[in-house]
Order: structure tokens, then C-alpha cells, then sequence
């Protein structure tokens, strides 16, 4: 049984600033927080009963000698702490969940919004940055909901209290009404100043998440070329920066929290002070002095979470900025549709690319060589839609504006398969086949055009391998031929593959070139690579200098009358014909 989505559909929500956000996560959830705030309300008012019913058994029963008063009241005090127990466990839980459907849901929606803008978020924001949002923000979001459960209750409590000892003495009162506020006023500055050293803090720690994960992405190569030291050196750095700005966050975090407690502390010893000498006076009782002093003691619960809901709210606040910052990402022109759209070909067209001059004919093996690696991706990202083309009409495919084709179509029918895109976990036919679409005999053929039959039956269980994500037991040029064997298997109408064997040996390369031209026969691939095994298989090869087609043929033609392409596909070297540069490549 598939596991349930909590928030299939997490609404649409207010992102014009961090405590509107959060308040629309209070609105998605009406009832529970009402119910939290209900137990929440009971549970702290209990807390305040009490001393009202000790009061009472000293009075009643202990002074008066009536044993009778004095067994009614602490039978009525047991019960009262049973009922406390049962609505604390209560107010808990349902605290509980409220965070927790908070945390689901703003969970939801950056996977969501994630996915819609796809190629620009990298553009706009860190790896690390997200996975900062994701791993901490969206936690940190979810605890100021808090302040809907006992946070409520903590300021009806406070108003209780400050009721029951006008009863006593209007001094008191008066005294407790004008000495929170005062304690807010005493601990804001503190909590300013560390919600600008919280912001700072975060900032750098996405910038080191984010160096930490191309470290670790790019470790191999850095061995190679000598630069792991370099880069190991920089990281300590950031680390060492870091560390000092978290001091600042924890210096300001203990200062809040020895004011969270030692002001109430002060505050309420000041309040016993009071009703002892109102006592020695006579003016109270000491059934009342012993009510005024559990009544200031039950005071320090409200009044600590108060001060702690204003430390949450501030790391809240933080929080939800970098989480509004991610999902007011706008996708590009270009993934937002046309104002007038128009339905795709209805079957397989031509793809013509303005910026780069090429045109693709439906149903060929179309080789593209660039003199440089990022104009190649840049027109796999135009002719796949991920980026803005500029005009209208800039990429066509059958003629029509390929902005102005619904973008689900464009997806379902072109695919841009990157040789090191993003290998998710669970078995190998799931990682292949997600959604089970095709069958296992489909998923065979796949892998072994993909020269990759070898990894399903080189671990123990085959297709019923699983695999952690990323699928790093595999080597590198097992983990490429995975990744082609699925783009084959979504068998799209144009595939367009982003140097597929870049990993691979030659003699593994020659046959991968060979059965990708059988089984994409008569389907539209584009290849964007240098290596001449799979340029020699094209039908044409486009030669891309400085972003445009500087010449077009097949592979031989180019080897023979073409220099730029000869020592872009012999790696830099220049033989001596091109006769023997033909010869030597082909063999």
C-alpha cells in the first residue's frame, strides 16, 4: 500500500511576509487550533485554580479545625491535579500535531514550487540555501504555532491571575498588570539584536552547506587536479566564520534566557515580598498570603512561555523570510506560458533554434559539437523549455512558438537527459521505470541499449536491488548508463542527450553509439557531445562556434573539411591529414 501524502494539495499561501505566512498556516488547520487553544486556556487557568483551592483548605479546614472542610478540599485539590494531568497530555498532543501539519504542509509547498520553476532555482538561490529551508527553516516556522495553544492560554492565565489577586489586594493586581508588559519591554531590545544576528547567522550557514555539498559533488575531480587541499582550506575558513557568528547567536540566545527567568523571578519575589508584609500587617490572610504566593509561583508558567513565544517568533520570523525567499521565485517567461497559447504538433516536427541557427529533422540522429561545453547546454535548456529564449518564436518546433505550447505537453514529448542528473533511491526497475509505466521486458531492452544489463545482473537481487539515493555503491559509469537506460525507457518523441558516455570506457562508448541508433530508429535524438564514436553514428553533425553553426554534415565530411571540429573531436591534437584523423578516430 502506497504511503498516505499529508497535504496532496497545500493550498495556495500568503507570502507577502513572514507572519502573514504563518498565520496562514494557523488558518489551514481552524479546529485543531482551536482545540489547542481550548486545552491550552484549561490547562493554564488550572494551573492558577489551585493555589484559589490550597487557599481555601487552609482557611476552611487547617485553621478552623474542621477536618471534614480540610479532607473535602484535598480531595477536591487531587482531582483537580488529575484533570490538570489529563488536559496538559491533551494540550500537548494536539500542539503536537499542529506543528507537525504546519511542518507537512510548508514541506509541500517548496517541493511543489520546487518543481514548477525547475532550471531557475539554481539561478536564484543555493543548493544550500534550500536545503537550509527545507532542513531547519520549515521547523523552526512550525514552533511559533505554539503560541495558538498555551501561548493563548498563557495570556488568559495571566489575566486570571491578575482577577484573583484584585480579590486579595488591588495592589498586588496593579503590580502584576504593569509587570510583564515591563519584563517585554526589558527583553525586546535583546530579542531585536538577535533576530538581526539569527538572519546573519543563517545566511552564512547556507553559503557553507553549500560549499560543503560541491566539496563533497566534486571530490574526485579536486584529487585529480591537486585542489582538495585549496578547498579544504576555504571550508575551514567558512567554518571558523561561522563558528564566530554562532557564538553571537548563542551569547545573545543565553542572555535571553537567563531574562526569560531571572526577571519573572525578580519580578515575583517582589510580588511575595509585598503580601508577606500585607500579612504581617493583617491586611490579608495567610490562607491568602499562602494563594498570593502560589499564585505568583503559577505566574512564572505563562509568563515563561510568553518570553519564549517572543524568542520563537523572532527565529519564526527569520525562518519564514528564507522560506518566502524560495517560494517567491518566479519561474521564467518561458515556463509561465503564452498569453495566447497554441496546441503542439499533432505529430512528430521539426525543432528550428533561432540563437544557434540549427534545425532538427524529425526522426534523425542529429550530433551536435560545441567549442564550447555551455553553449551546448544552453541550447538544451531552449529547445527543452527550461529557460527564457528571449522572443517568441526564438525556438519553434513544427513551426509553432515552443512558449506558446502548453508546458506539460512540451515536457511529455521532449526530454533533456543530462549524463549526471539526479538518481533517486528504492530498487533498480523503480529508479528505471518510476510509476511502473513500461514492463520488465521494456526495462531489459532499455538497459541493455544503454550497455547497462551488466548492473542488474551484477547485484543480488537484479531489478530488486535497492539502492540508497544517488546510488553511490554504483561506479560512475554505472551510475551514467542507469540514467541513459531511463531516458530511453520514457521513450519521448525528441530525446536530447547531454554527453551520455563522458563516464564510460571506449570500447563500452562503441556499443552504447551502436544500439542507441537502433533503438531510437526513427525518433528524433539529438546528441551534445565531442566523443567521435557517437558523432559517427549520427545522421548529421551540426559544429557550434562561439554559439552558432559554423558548418553541418556527417562526421566524415566534418573530419575532412572542417579544422576547428578535427581538434574539437581529437581532443585538441592536430594529425597531420585528415585522412589518417578519419582512419584513426573510426577505428
Amino acid at each position: 500500500m502506497p504511503p498516505r501524502i499529508p497535504h496532496p494539495d497545500p493550498g495556495v499561501p500568503d507570502v507577502r511576509g513572514p507572519l502573514r505566512y504563518m498565520w496562514w498556516l494557523v488558518r489551514r488547520q481552524p479546529v485543531r487550533v482551536l482545540r489547542g487553544s481550548l486545552f491550552g486556556t484549561l490547562w493554564m487557568v488550572g494551573l492558577a485554580v489551585r493555589p484559589y483551592l490550597i487557599s481555601r483548605a487552609i482557611d476552611d479546614g487547617l485553621r478552623k479545625g474542621d477536618t471534614a472542610a480540610l479532607l473535602t478540599w484535598a480531595g477536591v485539590i487531587v482531582l483537580a491535579g488529575m484533570l490538570l494531568a489529563w488536559l496538559g497530555i491533551n494540550r500537548h498532543r494536539t500542539m503536537t500535531f499542529v506543528r507537525e501539519d504546519a511542518t507537512a504542509r510548508s514541506a509541500a509547498l517548496l517541493v511543489r514550487h520546487v518543481a514548477r520553476v525547475g532550471a531557475v532555482l539554481p539561478r536564484k538561490l543555493a543548493a544550500g540555501e534550500v536545503a537550509t529551508v527545507g532542513g531547519t527553516d520549515i521547523g523552526r516556522v512550525s514552533m511559533v504555532l505554539t503560541l495558538t495553544g498555551p501561548g493563548v492560554g498563557a495570556v488568559i492565565a495571566y489575566a486570571t491571575v491578575a482577577f484573583a489577586l484584585w480579590q486579595v489586594s488591588p495592589l498586588l493586581a496593579v503590580v502584576v498588570l504593569l509587570g510583564v508588559p515591563a519584563i517585554a519591554v526589558a527583553v525586546g531590545p535583546v530579542l531585536r539584536r538577535l533576530e538581526k544576528t539569527e538572519s546573519s547567522y543563517r545566511r552564512q550557514q547556507g553559503i557553507l552547506t553549500t560549499r560543503a555539498g560541491d566539496i563533497v559533488a566534486g571530490l574526485r575531480v579536486l584529487a585529480g587536479v591537486g585542489g582538495r587541499d585549496l578547498f579544504a582550506r576555504r571550508y575551514a575558513e567558512r567554518s571558523r566564520e561561522l563558528r564566530t557568528e554562532g557564538y553571537r547567536v548563542g551569547a545573545l540566545a543565553s542572555w535571553v534566557e537567563a531574562l526569560t527567568i531571572g526577571i519573572p523571578g525578580l519580578f515575583l519575589a517582589a510580588v511575595v515580598w509585598l503580601g508577606a508584609r500585607m500579612a504581617a500587617e493583617g491586611t490579608v490572610t495567610i490562607g491568602q498570603l499562602v494563594a498570593v504566593y502560589g499564585y505568583t509561583a503559577i505566574l512564572v508558567v505563562p509568563v515563561w512561555f510568553l518570553l519564549e513565544a517572543g524568542y520563537d517568533v523572532i527565529a519564526g520570523r527569520v525562518a519564514a523570510r528564507r522560506i518566502l525567499a524560495v517560494l517567491t521565485i518566479e519561474p521564467d517567461r518561458v515556463l509561465g506560458g503564452a498569453t495566447e497559447p497554441q496546441a503542439a504538433p499533432a505529430q512528430p516536427a521539426d525543432l528550428f533554434d533561432r540563437a544557434s541557427g540549427l534545425s532538427i529533422p524529425t526522426g534523425l540522429m542529429i550530433g551536435v559539437a560545441a567549442d564550447d561545453p555551455a553553449d551546448a547546454v544552453a541550447l538544451a535548456d531552449r529547445l527543452g523549455r527550461y529557460t527564457a529564449t528571449g522572443e517568441p518564436g526564438d525556438v519553434t518546433w513544427g513551426g509553432v512558438p515552443i512558449t506558446a505550447i502548453e508546458l506539460a505537453t512540451v515536457r511529455e514529448r521532449i526530454l533533456v537527459a543530462d549524463h549526471d542528473s539526479y538518481l533517486f533511491g528504492g530498487t533498480l526497475r523503480e529508479i528505471l521505470n518510476r510509476g511502473g509505466a513500461r514492463d520488465d521486458t521494456a526495462v531489459r531492452q532499455a538497459l541493455y541499449a544503454a550497455s547497462a544489463e551488466d548492473v542488474a545482473d551484477s547485484v543480488s537481487d537484479g531489478l530488486d536491488t535497492t539502492f540508497e539515493p544517488r546510488a553511490r555503491t554504483l561506479s560512475g559509469g554505472q551510475r551514467q548508463r542507469v540514467r541513459l537506460a531511463r531516458a530511453l525507457l520514457a521513450e519521448p518523441e525528441v530525446l536530447i542527450l547531454i554527453d551520455p558516455t563522458s563516464a564510460v570506457d571506449a570500447h563500452t562508448e562503441a556499443r552504447i553509439a551502436d544500439r542507441l541508433r537502433t533503438h531510437r530508429a526513427g525518433r528524433t535524438t539529438i546528441l551534445l557531445a565531442t566523443s567521435p564514436l557517437l558523432l559517427g553514428r549520427a545522421d548529421v553533425v551540426a559544429y557550434l562556434k562561439d554559439g552558432r553553426v559554423a558548418a553541418e554534415g556527417t562526421h566524415a565530411d566534418l573530419l575532412a573539411g572542417e579544422s576547428g571540429y578535427r581538434q574539437l573531436v581529437a581532443r585538441g591534437s592536430e594529425p597531420d591529414t585528415a585522412t589518417a584523423t578519419t582512419g584513426e578516430i573510426s577505428a
